[in-house]
């Protein structure tokens, strides 16, 4: 196998962000249809690739995700507009919790607004099947 050959085949996340750039409305329809209820899609939406890169803390490592952050409406007639984070995970990654939830606190931190975090676990593994994370702080300190 030529180098171009392993560089093409390791690279999953490309696709999958071209399938959420090109079918994003569908996407949300087909694999989340309550949040695709919510949306007022008649006022477009927008990826916010820049804000998300500001808030990843490995933006800088080469370690790519097929994270996309979009901005829509709300259709409940409000003015407010809410991030829908989109993370698309392939293999079964025992830090992947903690990673929605701190994406998730960093833009809420930094942007003020309500984001809903989505995953699709595309691994084969029935075991990785992550809803929530949890943390313990003890009275001598984290741990």
């Amino acid at each position: 196998m030529s180098e171009t050959d392993t560089s093409r085949t390791a690279d999953h996340d490309s696709p999958w962000k071209m399938a959420l750039e090109g079918y994003f409305q569908e996407f949300l329809d087909l694999l989340f249809p309550p949040i695709h209820e919510q949306v007022d899609w008649s006022k477009g939406y927008s990826f916010l690739d820049k804000e998300l890169q500001q808030i990843t803390p490995d933006a800088n490592s080469g370690r790519r995700y097929a994270d996309k952050l979009t901005k829509v409406y709300a259709n409940d007639g409000s003015e407010t507009w809410v991030l829908i984070h989109l993370e698309v995970q392939g293999e079964p990654e025992d830090t992947f919790a903690e990673r929605m939830y701190t994406y998730q606190y960093r833009l809420r931190d930094r942007y003020g607004v309500d984001v809903v975090s989505l995953a699709v676990l595309a691994d084969t593994r029935d075991s990785f099947r992550p809803t929530t994370f949890h943390y313990l702080i003890n009275a001598g300190g984290a741990s």
